[in-house]
């Protein structure tokens, strides 16, 4: 019977059988796969697969005609006979198989584009969401170096516990991996501590505005640095951003050098980010380089919050936030911000890989809009006319340099593909 187990090779379609019928499997033959019941076989005489005796399958679905057809069409999965039992009266019975059909596809499955709108859903509600509660911290808590080094620690945190149970299995690193990523992550933790900074000085909706000025740095970066032609058209797209955030600072309320400047250093770390990121493509997943870059990141983060505003805190900093809303309140509000950064974060990670440049772009620009729009809801801030016109002048310009940008990367791509094939 172990010979037997061993022989036997069947292939079986995804269908579900009332309670009661046997094993339905294929043998194949000159004239391709025949469909066969598996119900007992001899221990006396042996086995031959050709004892097996065609049988009509009941429903609808399955027919002889097109047998083979609907094999290869639906999926069909190989698997080996691993057990056999042998009775006393000599007929056995096969009790279990080894391999399991595929479900039938889901609802997200039939329907991708709901699915993938679902992910901007959260991509954006996460970031306003995270935008509004860090705000509201600093209006009773501003120290920006010290919610920084939070944010990431909660992030680590979750990464480490995700680890543990699996979600998703740690990649390997090596030193060589550590060299390529530790740039990254040093850029990644000084553009974030200064986004936190602006963040605390100023009004959301205007650090957002100079932040919308990232693709002016990189342009500049990628011509001046990395040596890559920047085509005319993308340069002129930049020219309403300029123009744009230039207006909004001239006249925006709450403008005050700490949180320009600090925006300003942000752009510029995320440009180097992006250009590190580039050396350092390991070939490994989005989750895993983005864990690495939030540990390594924190370790350069918790140096200047200690040197910076570690005395502040220990001798007013905490007791003064603990005094206004209490202790429950205040570490309830330091952890949800720091996982809703870093859920924003891995979420845009899985919702870009899921598009195509050209509607990365678009996301990118319109995450933006609902940030100003609902930072100046929630919190009333009053901005001049000159602000608004401005504002909306510097998110079209972002747009439009986003879609020309995207439909470069796509021909590029297409004609690499066509290179290649």
């Amino acid at each position: 019977m172990a010979s037997l187990a061993n022989a036997m090779q069947f292939s079986i379609q995804r269908y579900q059988f009332p309670s009661g019928n046997k094993l339905f499997g294929a043998r194949t033959s000159s004239s391709g796969l025949i469909p066969c019941k598996i119900q007992s076989v001899s221990s006396s005489l042996g086995f031959s697969p050709e004892s097996f005796s065609p049988v009509g399958i009941p429903g609808k679905a399955l027919k002889f005609s097109g047998w083979d057809h609907l094999l290869r069409r639906r999926g069909a999965v190989d698997f080996q006979v691993t057990k056999a039992a042998a009775a006393d009266a000599g007929d056995h019975e096969i009790e279990s198989v080894e391999g399991i059909s595929k479900a039938n596809p889901g609802f997200f499955e039939k329907y991708p584009a709901l699915l993938t709108g679902f992910f901007f859903f959260t991509w954006y509600f996460l970031n306003v969401i995270f935008n509004i509660l860090n705000k509201k911290v600093y209006n009773y808590f501003p120290y920006p170096y010290f919610v920084s080094v939070v944010h990431l620690l909660v992030g680590v945190v979750y990464c480490l516990i995700s680890w543990t149970v699996g979600l998703p299995k740690r990649a390997p690193v090596n030193k060589e991996l550590l060299g390529l990523l530790t740039p990254v992550a040093a850029c990644h933790a000084l553009g974030h501590v200064m986004s936190n900074v602006s963040f605390a000085a100023v009004a959301v909706s205007f650090t957002h505005t100079i932040k919308a000025l990232e693709p002016f740095f990189n342009a500049a970066a990628s011509q001046f640095i990395l040596g890559q032609q920047i085509p005319l058209p993308l340069w002129l797209s930049l020219a309403p951003v300029v123009l744009g955030v230039s207006m909004a600072s001239l006249t925006e309320l709450s403008f005050n050098w700490l949180g320009f400047t600090s925006a300003m250093i942000s752009n510029i770390s995320f440009t180097y980010r992006s250009i590190y990121s580039k050396k350092a493509m390991t070939g490994m997943d989005s989750t895993n380089v983005y864990a690495y870059i939030s540990i390594i990141a924190l370790l350069f983060c918790l140096p200047p919050a200690i040197l910076i505003e570690g005395p502040k805190l220990m001798q007013y900093g905490f007791q003064d936030a603990i005094a206004k809303v209490g202790l429950y309140k205040f570490l309830s509000d330091l952890f949800w911000i720091g996982m809703f950064y870093h859920l924003y974060n891995q979420v845009a990670t899985n919702t870009l890989e899921r598009v195509a440049p050209l509607t990365h772009a678009v996301g990118n620009v319109l995450k933006r809009v609902f940030v100003i729009g609902f930072s100046i809801i929630v919190f009333g801030n009053r901005i001049s006319t000159q602000t608004g016109i401005g504002t909306a002048v510097a998110i079209a310009g972002v747009a439009i340099y986003s879609l020309i940008k995207a439909n470069m990367e796509e021909e590029k791509r297409k004609a690499a593909k066509a290179l290649s094939s």
